[in-house]
């Protein structure tokens, strides 16, 4: 066919592209980069990093397997599988190596399962934000549970019933349930008793659970416990994990899956392998290398992650009582960095000073006018006129290397002073937004 010619008119396509919005974890993260560099005074509460430097040993491990090349197996290396292994079995859940999977990341781990599942998928309400556009990435629904009061991450076993049997009759396949222990964006921990229930349910309806439990490690009162739906049904379980939250690898990209046991189990691998082999053929060996050091668990990195549990239990428990003190409702953060404070109390206030009816209102409102990022709950699932948003301190941890290790090492890093300014700061723009709520002109309704 003869190239078109130059003055040809170009002719349009007749169709657009899909439309898929950023994840709003990485949209609000980059409207604050956008809002300091444009000299405007921020507070970084929307994006859920660690705000830790990497361990140096973690580095080491890395540059010494940085010359490796080649794919390997899909499914991952002996080396990093039977870390992976062991870094379960220690967890009081039994595992072979054969049942381990890894992938760039635990996110395409979940995309991998969710298309070898098939299906429509319950997620908790509110839940991660990337467990429902999975879901419908792959071209299934999300069916919104709501969780019990105080355990965030885990769908309420009695709603869970009754929904897939709604879902069912009306011709839905569901044959999933994603549940995240300890939870994001909560960071709360579901009962032992509830996890129980839901895996109860789960038998009954013959319901695969997913577990993220990405966060097990940074519960913030050693020696809780976090318990797996995996300890309860194991034939019907997969555990998803990665290092990017307690060791603080974000961008590192390498996560695991554990798969059950049995015939179910192969059969999934199976097919979990055969959609890895079609989108990331495997994860670089070179990261495979460093999380089988880490997954072994040295002492070093066990204090790392131990140090990094207290740091993260101080600064969400001091930004949850200046959250508290301005009148919002709280649950007491018990893991990881994030809290998930409700502003219904002041609902009418907020209403009738500044015109908010949504969570998207009350947050657009402190990120235009306060510079603070943060992230309505209804990112998460939750109803837009449920005035509640994640809060994800993290970042407040420093500007540099020197001050996160400084941070890290302190037996009172609220007192820090640019920890200090920053709870400060959170403090002026909540008392503000509450005082001009209850002198502003009211707004017609």
């Amino acid at each position: 066919m003869p190239a078109q010619s130059p003055s040809t008119p170009a002719r349009p396509l007749s169709f657009t592209p899909r439309p898929v919005p950023l994840s709003a974890t990485l949209a609000v993260n980059e409207a604050i980069a956008r809002k300091k560099k444009q000299g405007v005074p921020v507070l970084p509460l929307g994006f859920g990093e660690a705000g830790i430097p990497i361990h140096p040993a973690l580095t080491r491990e890395l540059e010494s397997a940085a010359g490796r090349g080649g794919y390997g197996p899909v499914a991952g290396s002996a080396a990093l599988r039977a870390a992976a292994a062991g870094y379960w079995t220690r967890r009081m859940l039994p595992t072979d190596p054969s049942v381990v999977v890894a992938g760039p990341g635990s996110k395409p781990l979940l995309f991998a399962l969710l298309m070898s599942l098939g299906g429509d998928v319950v997620v908790p309400t509110p839940s991660w934000v990337s467990y429902a556009a999975q879901t419908s990435l792959a071209g299934a629904e999300a069916v919104h549970v709501a969780t019990p009061p105080g355990e965030g991450g885990v769908p309420s076993p009695a709603l869970l019933a009754d929904a897939v049997v709604r879902a069912r009759a009306r011709g839905r396949t569901v044959r999933t349930v994603i549940v995240t222990l300890p939870d994001n964006p909560t960071g709360t921990i579901a009962s032992e008793d509830t996890v129980r229930r839901l895996c109860a349910v789960a038998r009954d309806l013959d319901l695969v659970i997913v577990s993220d439990e990405i966060y097990r490690d940074l519960v913030h009162v050693p020696g809780r416990a976090v318990s797996s739906p995996a300890r309860f049904a194991p034939e019907r379980t997969v555990v998803t994990t990665a290092l990017s939250k307690s060791l603080a690898a974000g961008g590192w990209r390498l996560g695991v899956a554990r798969l059950p046991d049995g015939p179910f189990g192969r059969e999934l691998r199976d097919s979990v392998l055969g959609v890895a082999s079609e989108i990331w053929s495997s994860a670089p060996a070179p990261m495979q290398h460093a999380a089988a050091y880490a997954f072994a668990e040295p002492p070093e990195l066990v204090e790392h992650v131990d140090r990094s549990r207290r740091l993260h239990a101080a600064i969400t428990g001091a930004v949850a009582d200046r959250f508290a003190s301005a009148g919002a409702l709280v649950a007491r953060p018990e893991a990881a960095f994030y809290l998930y404070p409700d502003f219904g109390p002041l609902r009418d206030a907020l209403r009738n000073g500044h015109g908010i009816r949504t969570a998207p209102d009350l947050t657009g409102l402190l990120l235009e006018r306060y510079g603070m990022g943060v992230l309505p709950g209804s990112a998460f699932g939750d109803a837009p006129a449920a005035l509640r948003m994640r809060v994800a301190p993290s970042l407040l941890y420093g500007e540099d290397d020197e001050q996160r290790l400084a941070a890290l090492a302190s037996p009172s890093p609220a007192d820090l002073p640019w920890i200090a300014r920053a709870l400060d700061r959170l403090t002026e723009v909540l008392t503000d937004l509450k005082e001009t709520a209850n002198v502003g002109e009211p707004v017609p309704v």
